[in-house]
């Protein structure tokens, strides 16, 4: 029984290292890369036992690497250690975070059912990092804006900032030709994540670097984009930065089109609100939310009025609500294709 360098790294928490590897193994050589997660300690342990012991934390990065740790050795999830211990046994004992838990409570028969599928929905971070990293390399804009507005704000915050922002980096090496979708992309990529504008790579270039490198010719628009600050992001709202950056036209009517209705009646809610609660008449308030928000929202059906209404709340609240489609607007009345 010998210890590889993957128990020592899982031992010391390195999740990044192990990922490294996993991604772009040294020799090329992946069916060496298995041998090495069927390997035990002197503990008789395997790698995925110390991963359990150790991972109180999540990142997505261990996430990640728990995944690609299965799929190269399924039996290890019901393989026991000198102590007669599974790999769920110990992270049950030692505190593991709910998401090493989760995955490690599987049975070899449902990962084997489960494939690619597995890293979705237990790593959907690097997942869908991975699938928008294709995309703009294929230059799939299209592809990217309807992932955008399919998921979770939360989540694609999590992925454009993941690995260093390095999807706007991305965008920065294969945005040659310009196009309208891919500006307003970029747009959509930094007000989500703004600290992306800063993120560098290994070779220390940050995106602006990266599109001004001779290597890449980045077409002008993209460097314009790429030369906001955080100030600019901070100070300017995004409606304002669509149009400096955009054709008028196209903002006009490929981009806010029936948003301006929400906006002109969440501006009045938000300025005469009072006289909604002085009327007391419910049911127009009730018409009117349904006027405007749910008939741009027909493909959605199992919305739910209270939606709508906590929707109206956050808008009135958030500063700038009234000046422009926010983000909570576009995300509520975004059309499923």
């Amino acid at each position: 029984m010998a210890t590889n360098e993957h128990h020592e790294w899982l031992k010391k928490r390195d999740w990044p290292a192990v990922q490294g590897v996993m991604l772009n193994p040294m020799d090329k050589d992946f069916d060496l890369l298995a041998k090495k997660y069927k390997e035990r300690d002197e503990h008789g342990r395997l790698p995925h036992h110390w991963m359990a012991a150790k991972a109180q934390t999540h990142t997505h990065t261990l996430a990640h690497v728990g995944v690609r740790s299965i799929s190269y050795n399924v039996e290890a999830l019901t393989t026991r250690d000198n102590k007669g211990e599974t790999p769920i046994d110990i992270a049950r004992r030692s505190g593991a975070c709910a998401e090493i838990i989760s995955l490690f409570s599987l049975t070899p028969e449902e990962v084997r059912s489960l494939g690619m599928e597995m890293l979705r929905l237990y790593a959907p971070v690097t997942y869908w990092m991975s699938e928008m990293s294709g995309w703009i390399r294929s230059r799939s804009w299209t592809d990217c804006h309807k992932w955008i507005n399919e998921h979770d704000d939360e989540l694609v915050r999590e992925v454009l900032k993941h690995y260093n922002s390095n999807l706007l980096q991305a965008i920065a090496c294969y945005g040659q030709e310009y196009s309208e979708s891919l500006v307003f992309l970029a747009l959509r990529m930094i007000h989500r994540n703004p600290p992306s504008l800063e993120a560098t790579q290994t070779q220390g270039f940050n995106p602006l670097q990266l599109a001004e490198h001779p290597q890449f010719n980045t077409c002008s628009e993209i460097r314009n984009v790429l030369r906001l600050t955080l100030k600019d992001i901070s100070s300017t709202p995004f409606p304002t930065l669509l149009r400096q950056h955009l054709p008028r036209q196209f903002v006009d009517e490929e981009v806010f089109g029936v948003y301006n209705t929400s906006c002109t009646f969440i501006k009045h809610m938000k300025y005469d609100k009072a006289e909604l609660v002085e009327c007391e008449a419910p049911s127009l308030f009730y018409r009117m939310l349904s006027m405007v928000f749910f008939p741009v929202a027909a493909s959605r059906e199992k919305r739910v009025l209270h939606e709508g209404m906590l929707l109206l709340n956050r808008c009135i609240q958030e500063p700038g609500a009234g000046d422009g489609p926010t983000s909570v607007v576009l995300d509520f009345l975004r059309v499923d294709s």
